[in-house]
């Protein structure tokens, strides 16, 4: 046994005992002698003992001395000199460790494998100890661990005991031994590749000469997800079955902390991507950035600063209220209060004092004067949401509220002004209310100054994704559940539902699949997505004219409603444009297609 003494400065120098086959030195934490100076290589250099000698390597960009001469590698002697930058290492060998009294207690490299995989922090140190066990137990020279990335292997860690760059020991792994092993799902021992019957032929082994191979699969739950290679270039350590049965015992060992680190890595990297992406399609606590949605950014950026009136419309779930918010916060009175009115869940006896305020004894139960609404909004915005449930009595007394900004108290009989401005919302279409004499034409122009559409989410393409992922992130850390993606099949489900809840149904779902999931993968089952919801595959020519009205809209929005220019974007005959229109309109109102018009 043996160790290397580092000197440090005036103070007690430090020691690392040498019992590895494989000891590092340098600047990296991980480093079994840790010198932190910035100057260093993370690797600096590695001792390598056989057993009976200690060989010193230097690494690619590390000047080395042992003894005041310029080295590469050279084997230790008792009180060699070693110096990298300003830091001197001395090699000393140790006695022999006395008896002990009592039985002889060894712990067995499966033992200590197992206990420093457990103790591994992260991905890269667990690699490492993987590599560091195998290569000890097996006196192999070099030690990959491959993954396979979209059914492509890839390196993912490396070790190379002889001198040289790690890019080097990659290149000279054979891709025909890797890929029967991961095809037949069995581990693999050459004892020597170059006399071989079967792989002496083998380009990739003759190209790289190689002498002693083995490789074992990496199975988890099933499935395999890489491999492990090892390889000897000295005639003098060929592997042989005992050596194969090692290795398959350590990587069967490993394998699933290794999946799970794997997938933990992948997780995190899926967050950052969010995170990336949740910035780029945010407009404060709205998300989303296709066309439809960039045009109600554009519209909230036109109204917020004025007090206009703004009518939004749109699905139930569609985050009517955000929208709503969005234009209070980015607005003059932002800083003053935002309240909120839901016309539908108030009953109608009660909505007139709810908005308006009553005073004491104006009916059973009003036993002290109170504040409606609109007084509480004043200095800032009242959102009047699910307008079209409110009652027709009603309607005239709001239309007076919003026109005049004075409100009168139930049993009051002066006004009372207030400083407000309204947002109104429906998920209904007001002019259809308007024609059956349901709601108040005039109500309906004085609240349909600025109207904003809200798209439903089918019809918002990549958002369905993002937003599923930014709902599955917020709950997951509020029931501290295990679930932090979504499984492939799953976000196809996402994908293909049609959502009649908009994002209210699907920040449920995902609230309900952060409990359910039993894994870090969220299921299409977790999601409960039956075929009820699912887009029916239509006939193509049915899609084609879908597809082709979709077009036609989208151009119209981005001219600003300009038919003449839309139809030279288009380069069609502006009365196709007309035509397209006119349909439009008559599919809105379910009323059949003028004389003479075209479908």
């Amino acid at each position: 046994m043996a160790e290397l003494i580092l000197k440090v400065g005036e103070g007690d120098p430090r020691s690392v005992r040498l019992t590895r086959r494989i000891t590092t030195v340098g600047r990296d934490p991980a480093s079994n002698l840790h010198i932190d100076d910035p100057t260093l290589p993370p690797t600096a250099f590695h001792v390598l003992s056989d057993g009976d000698a200690f060989t010193v390597s230097a690494h690619t960009g590390c000047e080395m001395t042992v003894n005041g001469r310029r080295r590469t590698t050279c084997r230790l002697a008792p009180g060699d000199v070693l110096r990298v930058g300003v830091h001197e290492l001395v090699f000393s060998p140790l006695p022999p460790l006395p008896a002990p009294a009592g039985p002889a207690v060894r712990e067995e490299p499966l033992v200590r494998f197992s206990r420093r995989l457990l103790e591994a922090g992260s991905l890269e140190s667990l690699l490492d100890a993987l590599l560091d066990a195998l290569l000890e137990v097996t006196r192999a020279d070099k030690g990959f661990v491959i993954e396979l990335s979209d059914g492509t292997p890839e390196v993912r860690a490396s070790r190379n005991v002889a001198p040289g760059n790690v890019e080097d020991a990659v290149s000279r792994v054979s891709d025909s031994i890797v890929q029967r092993v991961l095809t037949t799902r069995r581990p693999l021992v050459v004892a020597d590749a170059l006399h071989d019957a079967e792989w002496s032929s083998s380009a990739s082994v003759v190209d790289l000469r190689l002498q002693s191979v083995m490789c074992a699969p990496l199975v988890a739950r099933g499935e395999i997800f890489g491999a492990i290679y090892l390889g000897n270039d000295s005639v003098r350590n060929l592997f042989d079955e005992r050596s194969l049965e090692t290795l398959t015992v350590f990587s069967s060992q490993a394998s699933l902390l290794l999946q799970n680190a794997l997938l933990l890595r992948d997780l995190r990297r899926e967050n950052e991507a969010l995170r990336e992406a949740i910035e780029s399609r945010r407009y404060g606590e709205l998300l989303g950035a296709g066309p439809s949605m960039r045009e109600v950014y554009r519209r909230i950026e036109k109204v917020a600063p004025t007090d206009v009136t703004v009518l939004i419309q749109g699905e139930t779930g569609t985050g009517k209220e955000l929208v709503a918010r969005e234009i209070h916060r980015r607005s003059p009175r932002g800083v003053g209060p935002f309240v909120a009115v839901n016309c539908a869940a108030i009953p109608e006896g009660l909505l007139e004092s709810e908005l308006f305020g009553h005073v004491k004894g104006a009916f059973t139960g009003a036993v002290a004067n109170r504040a409606g609404r609109f007084q509480a909004a004043s200095g800032g915005t009242l959102f009047l949401d699910e307008i079209g449930e409110m009652p027709p009595s009603l309607q005239v007394k709001l239309l007076r509220a919003i026109q005049e900004r004075v409100v009168q108290r139930v049993g009051e009989s002066r006004g009372e002004p207030v400083d407000i401005r309204v947002v109104a919302a429906t998920n209904r279409n007001l002019e259809d209310e308007v024609r059956s004499g349901r709601f108040r034409e005039d109500l309906y122009y004085r609240l349909h100054v600025v109207t904003i559409d809200l798209p439903p989410l089918r019809e918002r393409g990549d958002d369905v994704t993002v937003l599923a992922r930014w709902f599955l992130q917020r709950y997951a850390d509020e029931f501290d559940s295990r679930a932090r993606g979504f499984a492939p099949g799953a976000l196809a489900a996402l994908r293909r539902y049609t959502w009649p809840g908009n994002i209210r149904e699907l920040e449920n779902r995902v609230k309900k699949a952060a409990v359910l999931a039993d894994g870090p993968l969220v299921t299409g089952e977790d999601l409960d997505l039956g075929q009820d919801g699912l887009e029916s595959t239509l006939p193509l020519a049915d899609a084609l004219e879908e597809f082709r009205k979709r077009y036609i809209s989208e151009t119209l929005d981005r001219n600003g409603g300009n038919r003449t220019k839309t139809a030279k974007d288009l380069d069609v005959d502006p009365r196709t444009i007309f035509r397209h229109l006119e349909k439009l309109e008559s599919e809105r109102r379910g009323a059949p297609l003028p004389p003479g018009a075209k479908p």
